[in-house]
């Protein structure tokens, strides 16, 4: 079966890192200028005034550009609406006391799809939900290629089962035709891929997606039931009748070989009626002793 490739649009643009300078230096830079800028003002007078208020409001300024970073999470700078870069070590770091500065989680999440009834390939209706454990790898794209990549991800997933669940049928006897109950490994692997070519252009890498729900859709889930077990019993008589034509087969051959019996057309044909009703029946059989002979 052809897949139809998803398209997304590429990225405009890249995480890097902003330019940064040590928080704890920058901190006691920023102390010293409003301590002095208040010393000056306590002893100054006139002009000397305007040095100590300057000094202060610049200490104060450069505090303002004290950013601290929490495990788990990163800074995206902006200066003047443009992405200045993002900060992901964690701890106390100064950048550009005038840049805006955005958290964004990086991280493992998860999400889980409310059960979303759709049809399988052969037109069936079922149910089918899908968990997808998920992480931020890129914070600019994250924030500034989708309005929300929250959101983004958990609208992708939804699309991406829906496509699944529309591409293969929920069982099927075929050995060379996957289906969504029998090939639960191979499904999932086609879902975290398509979920992550989705969600690729936000930022977001897909770590694991798994089914979590799968099933018949109630108005045809008795129905289905019985087609499953008349399935299920043919395709064990089919195995029931290869495996009785090899023994009877083997048993003609034998009898041949040793000399047990000589055999004609007619009493071999017989042989294998006895014999086929034997092993294919599904009681057991009542012995018949024949007094006479075949022909009488």
């Amino acid at each position: 079966m052809t897949e139809t490739p998803v398209e997304m649009p590429a990225p405009r643009i890249e995480e890097r890192r902003a330019l940064t300078a040590p928080g704890a230096l920058m901190f006691l830079v920023s102390v010293l200028v409003v301590a002095g800028g208040v010393v000056v003002l306590v002893i100054g007078d006139g002009g000397l005034r305007a040095v100590g208020i300057v000094l202060v409001v610049a200490g104060l300024v450069l505090l303002r550009g004290l950013t601290a970073v929490a495990p788990g999470e990163a800074r995206v700078v902006q200066v003047l609406g443009r992405y200045a870069g993002t900060l992901r070590v964690a701890g106390l770091q100064w950048v550009n006391p005038i840049a805006a500065r955005r958290r964004v989680s990086t991280r493992i999440r998860n999400h889980e799809t409310d059960v979303a009834k759709v049809n399988d390939a052969d037109g069936n209706p079922i149910e089918m939900a899908a968990v997808v454990v998920w992480q931020v790898r890129d914070t600019a794209q994250a924030l500034f290629e989708v309005d929300d990549f929250v959101e983004f991800v958990a609208i992708q997933t939804e699309t991406a089962v829906r496509h699944i669940a529309n591409a293969y049928p929920y069982d099927t006897h075929d050995e060379g035709t996957l289906s969504l109950r029998d090939n639960a490994d191979e499904i999932t692997e086609k879902l975290s891929e398509e979920i992550g070519a989705r969600v690729a252009s936000a930022g977001v890498k897909v770590i694991e997606s798994r089914i979590t729900h799968l099933a018949y859709a109630p108005e045809i889930a008795q129905a289905m039931l019985r087609r499953q077990q008349a399935g299920a019993i043919v395709a064990a008589r089919e195995r029931i009748v290869e495996g009785a034509v090899g023994m009877v087969q083997m048993a003609l051959e034998r009898l041949a070989e040793q000399d047990v019996v000589d055999l004609d057309e007619e009493r071999k044909a017989s042989m294998v009626s006895n014999l086929m009703v034997v092993l294919v029946g599904d009681r057991d059989t009542q012995p018949v002793v024949n007094a006479g002979t075949l022909y009488s």
